[in-house]
């Protein structure tokens, strides 16, 4: 076919539904699917025959065949995709946060596959409370009488407030009243929870007599939130968890912690920076602590709370408990994580974000020597690529002013003039790549961090390099790589 077609020369539709070439789309994807697409991709033609921009190549029945099997492929593409996460961001809220290990992976998917006594007491017969699957594992690694599960610590924060702080106040540092990823604010939050924010001392000092002045008829609680995503340094004064249970329990009335990315275990013992342990603020005297499952813990989004048995049971019989229960698949992946712990000489090789966070800077510098060479040849002679050492941080919002010693690929343009839109037109080439590659741009380069590519990953990432940046680059990107959130 040469020329140009005009509208009359367009095929009928159900001729092309009963050609050969159109088989493999509705074998695959279905008649209801196939025809949609193929109604869509006639009017498209229809339209450039119509302007005079149609060749006749494109109405013979291979070439529709291939254009509706591309426009079906991609619309069945999944949109929750694999990448390489190579951010220098380990805990990347865009990217999902801390990866599963094994263990949780394989009950997830028994889970997702079997029945399960997600509710049901094995031992009487009779219905069962869901908590029950992991109340005993949380209590005895953090110390608390009892526990609880919601889908994430904000959910965590409101259903205590809720359940404790209705129409109440509730008194908290002024310096503590943190704004963490997606605007997430604690006193947007206490006035959802219908409590009242009663804010005490200064951003950067505030004493106990601050709390103790505060305490009145309609208080409900003493509140301390963990500043996980920012740190106050000079001239500072804050009151301790001990020291805030004291003038509580003196009055009444409960401690609280929203602790955030809440750790088990000290992670000093592992060569990282010191951060309060779950256990350590129960012990310290607060009487609730809620933090994150998908943080340090590393494990799947939820919200934990902790503490006295009988203010988990007020939550627990709160309406908004249910609404913001968790699942099957959560609790599947969540115990096996916490079965971890129990064993914490094994938990920096068998915790995934463990082991992640405390991979050597003498282990990645090798990886990144290696890996030089083929991103130089695969980038292209306009780009020079230098293994260099990095600073990874831990991420959403936890120990944000520490830092750990990394190694990775520095890709700098070699012409003249703005290197910005050669690097943006280098970053979406390996946006695109079928497993996508996210770095980040700054000073100048594109900067790969090595820190969560693990040996494992690397013979993959290594040949989709070699294959499929040999190709024309894109266009380049106006946008700009997503900034890691608290």
């Amino acid at each position: 076919m040469t020329g140009l077609a005009a509208a009359a020369d367009i095929p009928a539709l159900d001729r092309l539904l009963n050609a050969p070439a159109l088989a493999a789309a509705l074998d695959t994807h279905g008649r209801t699917q196939a025809v949609a697409a193929l109604r869509r991709h006639l009017d498209a033609l229809r339209q450039r025959a119509l302007a005079g921009e149609l060749p006749r190549a494109e109405l013979a029945e291979r070439a529709v065949a291939a254009a509706i099997n591309g426009a079906l492929a991609r619309a069945a593409a999944p949109r929750l995709r694999a990448v390489y996460n190579l951010t220098g961001t380990v805990l990347h809220t865009n990217l999902g946060r801390a990866l599963l290990p094994d263990e949780a992976v394989a009950s997830v998917l028994r889970a997702l596959t079997t029945p399960a006594n997600l509710e049901f007491d094995l031992d009487s017969g009779g219905r069962g409370d869901r908590d029950d699957l992991i109340d005993d594992l949380l209590c005895e690694l953090t110390g608390a009488e009892a526990a609880t599960v919601v889908n994430n610590n904000a959910a965590a924060v409101l259903l205590m407030l809720n359940a404790l702080a209705d129409r109440r106040e509730v008194v908290v540092s002024r310096g503590e009243l943190v704004e963490i990823g997606g605007a997430f604010r604690i006193p947007d939050i206490m006035k959802r929870a219908g409590a009242k924010l009663v804010e005490v001392g200064t951003t950067n000092r505030t004493h106990a007599a601050d709390y103790e002045n505060a305490i009145g008829p309609r208080t409900a609680m003493l509140m301390k939130v963990h500043c996980s995503n920012y740190a106050v340094t000079g001239f500072t004064k804050s009151v301790s968890v001990a020291e805030v249970a004291a003038l509580a329990h003196a009055r009444g009335l409960p401690a609280t912690v929203d602790l955030g990315s809440g750790t088990l275990v000290d992670l000093t013992q592992f060569g990282l920076p010191r951060e309060d342990t779950v256990r350590e603020t129960i012990a310290a005297g607060a009487d609730l602590v809620t933090f994150s499952g998908d943080k340090l813990l590393g494990g799947p989004q939820a919200g934990l709370l902790v503490g006295r048995a009988d203010l988990i049971r007020k939550i627990k019989k709160n309406p908004l408990k249910r609404a913001l229960r968790v699942g099957k698949l959560t609790l599947a992946a969540l115990e096996p994580v916490l079965q971890l712990y129990r064993a914490p000489e094994f938990l920096a090789q068998r915790l995934t974000t463990l082991r992640l966070l405390t991979r050597p800077q003498r282990e990645i510098q090798p990886q990144a020597e290696r890996l030089r060479g083929v991103l130089a040849q695969a980038a292209g002679a306009d780009y020079e690529v230098e293994a260099v050492p990095m600073f990874s941080q831990i991420g959403s919002g936890a120990l944000p002013v520490d830092q750990l010693p990394s190694y990775g690929l520095a890709v700098r343009h070699r012409g003249k003039g703005r290197p910005g839109r050669h690097l943006d037109r280098l970053e979406t080439r390996l946006r695109n790549l079928p497993v996508p590659v996210i770095g980040r741009i700054a000073d100048d380069a594109l900067w790969l961090d090595l820190r969560c590519l693990e040996a494992r990953d690397e013979a993959a990432f290594t040949a989709q390099l070699a294959e499929s940046l040999a190709e024309p680059p894109a266009a380049p990107s106006t946008a700009q790589p997503a900034e890691p959130q608290a």
